[in-house]
């Protein structure tokens, strides 16, 4: 039995999300940024949701000279009317939303809990946590007519890891990714929309940037030491292309009967 040049060329995995329309939070860097680029080599077209900075700009530049097609939109993911016009930009643009990838964040103020303020706490819950919620919510009238996937970037911290001392408001943000997905998963199953969520360990990312630790942090760590470093498999931090991989085949068809599931992604980091 012979088979098409489209149906081998999906075998093989090139264009495994041809003509699909992505959106992507968070996109300017790291796994947004790695994810954004390799959704465009396999056929997507893409929406970078990020603040404005060059380095937005820079990925949508490398898309348009691959041949791919982009939009950018300068959007911060906790003001729910900058989301929802970032959202209806792509729509507009391309007609739909098939794919989701909610992956803004930041990693807030690292602190004990009795000298985190609650202005901290609010701020990386209202990115991280509401966000993740109103990029899914302005998504879904745009998705409900041809279904789709949507991947939210949580971590291992919170829901597998709860060593990461000081960082009580990432963490709950984190966990509470997971039981939003969940809920959103079985919600929108009659729309054939799936929602999962992925769990990075330690990623070489520019997240750090966004990060501050309080003098106080000292009075509450656990010394824990690893002779070889703290991620097994392959002794030091992952790659964002390697998380990109996984929000691809989460994209895809290949994926089409997963939903509801959280999947770490760590070198075993979190088993330790």
């Amino acid at each position: 039995m012979s088979i098409s040049e489209e149906k081998l060329q999906e075998f093989t995995g090139t264009l495994r999300v041809k003509d699909k329309i992505a959106v992507i939070t968070g996109a300017g860097s790291g796994i947004g940024r790695a994810t954004a680029l390799l959704l465009a080599k396999n056929g997507a077209k893409v929406c970078l949701i990020d603040l404005n900075n060059n380095r937005s700009e820079s990925v949508e530049k490398q898309i348009n000279q691959m041949g791919g097609e982009s939009l950018f939109v300068d959007t911060d993911v906790s003001d729910p009317q900058r989301v929802n016009q970032a959202i209806q930009s792509a729509a507009e643009k391309w007609g739909r939303v098939d794919i989701v990838f909610a992956n803004a964040g930041i990693n807030g103020i690292v602190s004990p809990i009795e000298d985190l303020t609650p202005e901290a706490w609010d701020h990386t819950l209202t990115t991280n946590l509401k966000g993740t919620f109103l990029t899914v919510k302005y998504a879904i009238p745009h998705m409900k007519k041809n279904g789709g996937s949507i991947i939210i970037t949580s971590s291992i911290n919170g829901s597998r890891s709860f060593s990461g001392f000081g960082m009580s408001a990432y963490s709950t943000s984190k966990a509470g990714q997971i039981a939003f997905a969940k809920m959103a998963a079985l919600e929108l199953a009659r729309y054939k929309i799936r929602v999962n969520v992925i769990c990075p360990g330690a990623i070489q990312t520019n997240i750090g940037e966004s990060t501050k630790a309080t003098p106080q942090l000292d009075k509450i760590k656990i010394p824990v030491k690893y002779p070889e470093g703290s991620q097994p498999l392959e002794h030091g931090p992952g790659q964002p292309e390697q998380v990109a991989d996984l929000v691809l085949f989460l994209a895809s068809q290949e994926s089409s009967h997963i939903s509801g599931t959280e999947i770490f992604i760590d070198g075993v980091e979190s088993l330790l």
